[in-house]
């Protein structure tokens, strides 16, 4: 029987179970044996991964080809507007490809947000926003580009959902199983 662990990766871990000089692991975290992570987040994202022991189900979490919807949220410098974010809703081209349409849309900063170690920097003159993102594709670094490509750069960002999995209730370096 497949088991997933969803974990809540602070800032700064890498997405990986082998150490790397200057940076906690997965292994600092989750200390049981043959569990690999279905997909990635960068090491200066927090949020949501996911793990499991069970390569079909690495498989169908991380293929594209199932559209898993991933939820972010995302603090940006600036303050967009709703036409500031309409190319994103359009898809919108990076580098050498074309994003998928997200469904994006401003919000409050979250109240049950944690503290960051270290914090990020703080602009007398420039204001900060909110965003929440739902892409069905992941790209490196995908939300950090698009929000840059429209003139507002992620200061920020949290992966709150994959698919049906959420972070709800599980704080920061916490970790939880589902059989």
């Amino acid at each position: 029987m497949a088991r997933l662990i969803l974990f809540n990766k602070p800032y700064g871990v890498i997405c990986q179970f082998t150490p790397q000089a200057g940076y906690s692991s997965l292994a600092d975290f989750i200390p049981i044996p043959q569990f690999y992570p279905a997909g990635r987040l960068d090491t200066d994202s927090e949020g949501l991964v996911l793990l499991t022991d069970d390569g079909k189900l690495q498989h169908k979490i991380t293929d594209p080809k199932y559209k898993q919807p991933k939820t972010y949220w995302a603090q940006v410098e600036g303050a967009p507007t709703l036409s500031d974010l309409q190319p994103l809703r359009e898809g919108i081209i990076l580098k050498n490809y074309r994003t998928l349409p997200a469904k994006v849309r401003p919000i409050l900063e979250p109240m049950q947000l944690w503290s960051r170690t270290p914090p990020i920097r703080f602009r007398k003159k420039i204001p900060t926003s909110w965003l929440e993102l739902v892409l069905t594709e992941g790209k490196n670094r995908q939300v950090r580009h698009m929000t840059a490509a429209i003139g507002f750069p992620t200061l920020r960002l949290i992966r709150t959902a994959i698919g049906q999995y959420t972070l709800a209730g599980l704080p920061p370096g916490q970790w939880c199983m589902i059989e």
